[in-house]
């Protein structure tokens, strides 16, 4: 396959017949890139190590073939079918022996961002203008704020839709017969490295993107912190119109800095303080905006309060931070603030994110297994200050003491829980040694949430709140971090039930913390 071929490969209504090509992975993205390709009329090949039952019934109806097996080399099946690109699924690393071989046989390497933005004209807008992207990323709060961003732009008259990390993949959303006027798109950070090899000479070209924060996160697949901050930055490649930064995180300020966009593009920034011109944030209680208008230097728009955020619950800081970055890129494409203002009436957070579970007895239990790193238990505990802290899971090679060193002597006691609690009792050990820490080392699943609530039902108090905000991966025990945060729940709601004090002494048997 020569490169310029390849380079051609611009438009829905190219040529990519008989076009060989090898989709690693079969999940949701997975099938969406195959399905995809065969309606293009290319020759697809799915090499994955275990395949969803579901998709591997639809593959033979759609035309693809399938090789499943161990991917510690590549099989001879794919070397064999010579492919011309391969497309792989976010989850294949780096360092994956399928993606070393692609890259050292020179062959074209491309992710599913990369191939919906090729096809994207399929269906265009009623001026024939292709919908424009709006980009978010960051280690925390993707997914909450690019469904805000979409749900502003649907209250400001748009057909506009949430996709990518966020479960929907782009390549449906591209492919919808009704068009959208824009698409909002989580991405991950593998997902930005692989957007970060495209060659072609039209590359992604957001409208506006924003990279939320940045901490350590996903060290197993990146192999460092400079990768994974590098993969992070790609986000505002090309930007055509605005790259919103967080005024508070110097790192996505820096990725703007260094960030090649097209000219007159600006940078947006936002943050909880008075803004400067060109920036959204918080005057006397009020969220602003003193980017997107003409007198910008002398002049604000309301979008919300702080009162009105907090009688929604969406009060956390964190949260009203997101919904300023969310602001920002629909007032990018001209949404209105009073359709900002209407979207937040009618907006209400994902389950398992600070989502208050329980009242009862004078505590009150939140459920924020959403925070599976140390950055967003962090956002967490500024929120709940004093917390009954329930901490640990699988820490994906993260070091946890800095956020107990920060945030660790502020807790009212720790219940630590997962695989990796060593570390997290140690770092209680070095940086907050006052705190009571009880570890729960129940091997079965069913069991591990009931000896949570159990202890912590123990040593809460009036007017406390049970956080559960473990800053780690929840895989070692539970299948997800929905699965944990639906246990937890049931674990706190069962005690209830059964008539437990939420304070009393006698709801912790053991002899005392783990020191």
């Amino acid at each position: 396959m020569s490169a310029a071929r390849l380079d051609a490969l611009t438009s829905w209504h190219s040529d990519w017949k008989g076009l060989r090509v090898a989709v690693l992975g079969l999940s949701v993205t997975g099938f969406a890139v195959a399905d995809t390709l065969m309606e293009l009329g290319a020759d697809v090949l799915v090499v994955t190590e275990k395949a969803d039952e579901e998709y591997e019934r639809l593959l033979p109806v759609i035309g693809a073939r399938l090789w499943t097996g161990p991917l510690a080399e590549p099989p001879a099946e794919l070397v064999s079918f010579e492919p011309e690109v391969v497309i792989a699924s976010p989850g294949f690393a780096p360092t994956h022996p399928l993606i070393m071989w692609t890259q050292e046989a020179g062959v074209a390497l491309w992710g599913d961002v990369e191939l919906a933005w090729r096809v994207r004209d399929k269906v265009r807008r009623a001026d024939g203008s292709t919908a424009p992207w709006l980009l978010v990323t960051g280690t925390n709060g993707k997914t909450t704020t690019t469904r805000l961003a979409a749900s502003m732009l649907v209250a400001g008259g748009l057909r506009a839709a949430p996709v990518g990390n966020i479960g929907t993949p782009v390549l449906d959303a591209v492919r919808d017969p009704e068009g959208f006027d824009a698409l909002v798109v989580e991405l991950s950070s593998h997902q930005l490295w692989y957007l970060g090899r495209q060659t072609g000479p039209q590359p992604l070209s957001p409208h506006a993107a924003v990279c939320l924060n940045l901490a350590d996160d996903h060290l197993e697949w990146h192999g460092s912190a400079d990768a994974y901050r590098d993969a992070k930055a790609h986000v505002y490649d090309n930007t055509r119109v605005a790259c919103v930064y967080n005024k508070a995180d110097a790192a996505t300020r820096r990725m703007v800095e260094d960030a090649e966009v097209v000219e007159g593009a600006r940078a947006v920034g936002f943050d909880l303080g008075v803004p400067g011109p060109s920036d959204l944030g918080v005057v006397d209680g009020i969220l602003v905006d003193r980017a997107f208008l003409e007198d910008r230097r002398t002049s604000a728009l309301e979008l919300t309060t702080v009162e009105e955020l907090q009688e929604l619950g969406l009060g956390a800081p964190h949260i009203a931070a997101n919904i300023l970055a969310a602001a920002a890129l629909a007032r990018s494409l001209d949404i209105a603030p009073a359709a900002v203002r209407d979207a937040l009436r009618g907006f209400r957070l994902d389950p398992h994110r600070i989502e208050v579970v329980a009242r009862h007895d004078g505590v009150t239990w939140v459920d924020d297994s959403k925070a599976t790193n140390p950055h967003a238990a962090s956002s967490s505990l500024a929120a709940y200050p004093g917390a009954v802290w329930i901490v640990g899971g699988l820490l994906k090679g993260v070091d946890i003491s800095d956020l107990v060193a920060r945030r660790g002597a502020a807790v009212s006691a720790a219940v630590i829980i997962g695989e990796d609690r060593a570390p997290v009792v140690a770092a209680f050990e070095r940086h907050a040694p006052a705190v009571p820490v009880f570890e729960v080392d129940s091997a079965e699943t069913e069991d591990v949430m009931a000896r949570v609530v159990e202890i912590a039902a123990g040593v809460a108090r009036d007017g406390d709140v049970v956080l559960l905000a473990p800053a780690a991966a929840s895989f070692d025990q539970f299948s997800s971090y929905a699965d944990r945060g639906r246990r937890f729940a049931d674990a706190v709601r069962q005690r209830i039930g059964r008539g437990g004090g939420d304070h009393d002494a006698s709801a912790d048997p053991a002899a005392g913390p783990a020191r």
